[in-house]
């Protein structure tokens, strides 16, 4: 809220946003994680245990930094990205997409008329409590700072890419190559042949159509490996590893010395 470029404004114009994911129940961590400089972190509900009551507190916490705040939902569920938005969320990423069809009917859910059907309150977080203070309609500024993700974390999905393109709301496709790997029947082979080759085929089908492309990337290769094809939403790890990580080099460098 008090970024001085929405990350969908960011995302259009075609900026590389740098993130990662969010599974700690902590306000605090999310500071430490704007503090840092990353552009945004998807608070993940899918894989974590959060109330809505908890997400809406992290998304403040993000705020209160300046950074941007993705929710991923637990499933593509109508419900779920009504609470994500309406909590102040800058956009949501939706996972567990099945068809085109499952696709458009929740798209349409994060988008208020005439975009799509979100359902309607300015009572809300988002809607700074009835009291909305921006210049413009709050409706509309809604719409257009929205951001919309959807994942392709399938064989099914990845065949069909371009019946999602078709979908207006939709501003990024997130290729998770771990499901991916998995779906492809190379689980956790995510440099296999088959599997590089799918993501490279999405990427190309999504940049033709003007969408952005989002990814996954464990490491700092990955990353170049996949900004130079022209992705650049990149989801850069999690807290958790970042946290696992810093603790086990901690615990060895005490070691090294002890020797």
């Amino acid at each position: 809220m008090n970024k001085q470029f929405s990350l969908r404004e960011r995302i259009l114009n075609k900026e590389i946003v740098l993130g990662l994911f969010y599974k700690f129940n902590s306000q605090a961590v999310v500071e430490m994680v704007g503090h840092a400089g990353f552009d945004f972190i998807i608070v993940d509900t899918e894989h974590a245990n959060f109330s809505s009551y908890d997400v809406e507190g992290l998304i403040r916490a993000a705020d209160s930094v300046g950074m941007s705040s993705v929710v991923r939902v637990r499933e593509a569920k109508s419900e779920d990205v009504l609470h994500a938005l309406d909590s102040g969320a800058d956009g949501v990423q939706i996972p567990s997409i099945t068809s085109a069809n499952q696709a458009m009917e929740v798209c349409a859910s994060t988008k208020y008329y005439p975009q799509g059907i979100r359902g309607l309150s300015m009572t809300q977080r988002s809607g700074m409590y009835s009291n909305w203070l921006k210049e413009e309609n709050y409706f509309n500024y809604s719409n257009n700072n929205s951001l919309v993700v959807v994942h392709v974390e399938n064989k099914e999905m990845a065949d069909n890419v371009e019946e999602l393109l078709k979908i207006p709301q939709l501003d990024v496709v997130f290729i998770g190559p771990g499901d991916l790997s998995q779906s492809l029947g190379k689980p956790g082979q995510l440099n296999a042949p088959e599997v590089v080759a799918v993501i490279e085929e999405i990427i190309k089908k999504v940049l033709a159509k003007g969408k952005a492309v989002g990814i996954y990337c464990g490491t700092p290769a990955a990353i170049k490996q996949y900004v130079d094809l022209g992705v650049t939403y990149i989801a850069y790890g999690s807290d958790v590893t970042a946290m696992a990580k810093a603790l086990k080099d901690l615990k060895l460098s005490a070691e090294n010395v002890l020797k």
